[in-house]
């Protein structure tokens, strides 16, 4: 008998809904064929255009649906021209991050042969490594909270031990998963700045008590200024890096430029029992409407939600399928005739979303 997974899901904002409707008819396309599990959703509102019409950004209701779901959906969101009085951004994301205690931001970075790049990349090359990105504290911890006076402006960088050895604990068990399915060295990186910041030496020393208790596992250290420059040069020496919030939101999107863009950058925000799965991009409101977004990162980002489900609840057909949906992307991608305008093509998203499920059906 298949067992059920409730999935909450958040259109978002912009073109968040023309994102999410492909994404989810694919995944409705495989539960049904798998005999091993079944996907209900459920739609929850939040986000900037909910928070214009009701003054809520994230309702306690859709907070509580989420935190019932076995995971989360999460399309992109916000607007512009919609923000709280003190000028930030409405960004129900952050808020579920905190409230679920979603501390492992998951930013997986896979450039595939074949696969355009703007990396002059030698062509016997191929870059797949992830960077996690603590989510909850570090520079964000003051989130719309920071003081300011006429002359001055203070923002607090918090990291505690208590969600840093949990960080790390996630870190290695990712490499490791990662090493016995071939697709990495077993090595993880801590990246910091340590030789500047006395937080930073703080963070370096759990993650080496931590590397400690792994010896099958390789761990090393990078100032975060040398780790953007080696990602430029030489990507495909990564495997896991971890690192605090606001170095991973900046090294995030520089793993997106190495892919082609935001289009192609999925995501996770994972704690121990909830996760939320969506594109790294924004909401777009300047073609929301208009069938020209690209579903491509909010596909990948439902493929890892496959693989999390999978792993934590020993399904291998929900990763196995996690697996399909990805490489029928990555596909889809390298062959190139299939390609929304951010990207170089001129497939709107229906047809972007179809040339995924035809790619993955085809196998």
């Amino acid at each position: 008998m298949p067992k059920t997974f409730k999935i909450a899901v958040f259109h978002g904002d912009g073109i968040g809904p023309e994102i999410m409707e492909p994404t989810v008819e694919i995944l409705l396309r495989m539960s049904e064929k798998s005999d091993s599990y079944r996907l209900v959703f459920r739609d929850v509102p939040a986000g900037a255009a909910h928070y214009a019409q009701t003054g809520e950004a994230l309702p306690a209701a859709s907070l509580n649906t989420a935190r019932s779901a076995d995971a989360i959906l999460l399309s992109a969101m916000g607007l512009p021209d919609v923000r709280y009085a003190d000028g930030t951004e409405i960004s129900p994301q952050i808020d579920l991050r905190k409230a679920l205690t979603l501390f492992a931001g998951v930013r997986p970075v896979t450039v595939k042969r074949g696969q355009h790049t703007p990396l002059n990349m030698p062509a016997d090359r191929e870059i797949d490594f992830v960077l996690i990105r603590e989510s909850t504290e570090g520079l964000f911890h003051t989130q719309g909270r920071g003081e300011v006076s006429e002359n001055e402006a203070r923002e607090t960088l918090l990291i505690t031990r208590e969600i840093s050895e949990k960080l790390f604990r996630f870190a290695f068990d990712m490499a490791r998963t990662r090493k016995s399915a071939r697709r990495g060295l077993g090595k993880v990186t801590c990246v910091d700045k340590a030789n500047v910041f006395r937080a930073f030496a703080f963070f370096r020393e759990m993650f080496d008590a931590e590397a400690a208790r792994h010896p099958d596992i390789i761990a090393d250290h990078a100032y975060v200024d040398a780790t953007a420059l080696w990602m430029v040069q030489k990507p495909w020496d990564f495997d896991v890096m971890v690192t605090e919030n606001m170095f991973g939101d900046i090294l995030s999107d520089l793993g997106a430029g190495l892919m082609g863009g935001l289009g192609l950058a999925p995501s996770a925000d994972i704690g121990l029992e909830h996760a939320v799965f969506q594109p790294c991009h924004g909401s777009a409101p300047d073609i929301a409407g208009l069938g020209l977004a690209n579903p491509f990162a909010m596909i990948l980002s439902a493929a890892m939600m496959l693989d999390w489900l999978g792993l934590k609840h020993d399904n291998a057909a929900m990763r196995d399928d996690g697996t399909r949906l990805r490489e029928a992307v990555e596909k889809v991608i390298a062959r190139g005739d299939v390609l929304t305008q951010d990207l170089g093509g001129t497939a709107d998203t229906a047809q972007a979303g179809a040339a995924v499920l035809e790619a993955l059906e085809s196998r």
